[in-house]
């Protein structure tokens, strides 16, 4: 099985179509509870990289294709019912019996292999341009990791680690900046899908798949995982945020620094560094080096919480907090039974972290 593909694994390709449908639900609906003002879809018949270009042109040929065989077999059917159908005047008397018209064998054996061999080569050729691809110099280099049930996000060249959002810059003809994604597992298997950028890619643990995306145009793309992980795998959304190379030079700049320090916030520190918290989150600059739950040293530069499903307000992350489960069931964060004065000082510390 390769290790590197940019599509699914050889011997997991499945059909997904009923899934994929309720997977676009979801992701509407996981906008909708962000509280986002956007209109852009995330159909897979609207491409703006070129794997999904690729994946497009080959889903509309295949689509084509069949179109017009089902269309030339349902007007038969058709032909036939109407031609052949029951008439008062029958006298129910078997009708002569043609055999061996060579020609039509000879036609109905032919053109579905035809048709077969057509499809398999443009399949080889849409993946071979996709997994064939290598990265450029200057190519944005990212790691992916899935976990129950949120998304890490690390980027090794920039010594920046954040959550569920990925910022990347947008890759124009004349400066093609493509960004390459290698995707790790941290726990069960899950499945990368942004639908206008590229195809599903499984991720598993104990294998290192890979993919790329090359999206001309800046804006906000959704995802979500599209394989089964878990009892909050509806909940595994994913935003893809594509922005203009200068936007993108000051989003770099602005993950790159430690926390900043507030000493008007120094008892809800304490209260984040004497608890559980640390043993599961990082914060750079604190000693704060857990790395089971997100890194949460820039948290508040964050659009939403809880892998995309809701806003990141104050208020948002105060519930989070005071009853995970309540807001996400069967969430592996645990309660830290704060009391209120420790929950609303803790809160105020984190809503520092930008």
């Amino acid at each position: 099985m390769p290790t590197d593909g940019l599509s699914h694994p050889t011997g997991r390709l499945r059909v997904r179509s009923a899934f994929a449908a309720a997977v676009v639900i979801v992701v509407a609906a996981g906008v909708a509870a962000a509280g986002d003002d956007t209109t852009r879809t995330s159909s897979i018949f609207a491409p703006v990289s070129a794997p999904a270009d690729s994946a497009y042109t080959a889903a509309m040929l295949v689509l084509a294709i069949t179109a017009v065989i089902g269309v030339i077999v349902g007007g038969l059917l058709a032909y036939a019912v109407i031609a052949f159908r029951s008439r008062r005047d029958d006298d129910d008397s078997e009708p002569a019996q043609v055999y061996g018209s060579d020609q039509i064998e000879l036609a109905w054996t032919v053109i579905p292999i035809l048709v077969v061999v057509v499809l398999c080569l443009v399949t080889a050729r849409t993946i071979y341009d996709v997994q064939g691809a290598t990265a450029p110099p200057g190519a944005l280099k990212v790691t992916v990791v899935g976990h129950q049930w949120w998304w890490e996000l690390r980027y090794p060249d920039l010594g920046i680690v954040t959550a569920n959002e990925l910022h990347v810059p947008v890759s124009d003809p004349a400066h093609p900046t493509p960004t390459f994604l290698a995707l790790e597992s941290a726990d069960v298997a899950h499945s990368f899908w942004v639908p206008r950028l590229a195809g599903k890619t499984d991720v598993i643990p104990n294998r290192h798949n890979r993919m790329w995306i090359d999206p001309r145009e800046p804006g906000l793309f959704l995802g979500q995982c599209a394989e089964y992980c878990g009892t909050q795998h509806a909940h595994m959304l994913l935003r893809v945020y594509v922005h203009s190379r200068a936007d993108f030079d000051r989003w770099v700049a602005a993950q790159r620094p430690p926390a900043a320090s507030d000493g008007t916030v120094a008892a809800g520190r304490q209260v984040f560094e004497t608890t559980a918290c640390i043993n599961c989150h990082t914060v750079r600059g604190t000693v704060a080096t857990g790395r089971f739950g997100p890194d949460l040293t820039h948290l508040m530069s964050r659009d939403t919480l809880v892998a995309s499903s809701v806003r990141m307000t104050r208020e948002s992350l105060q519930a989070w907090i005071a009853n995970p489960d309540q807001v996400k069931p069967g969430s592996l964060m645990p309660a830290m039974q704060l009391d209120q004065a420790e929950l609303d000082q803790l809160v105020s510390y984190l809503a520092t972290l930008h």
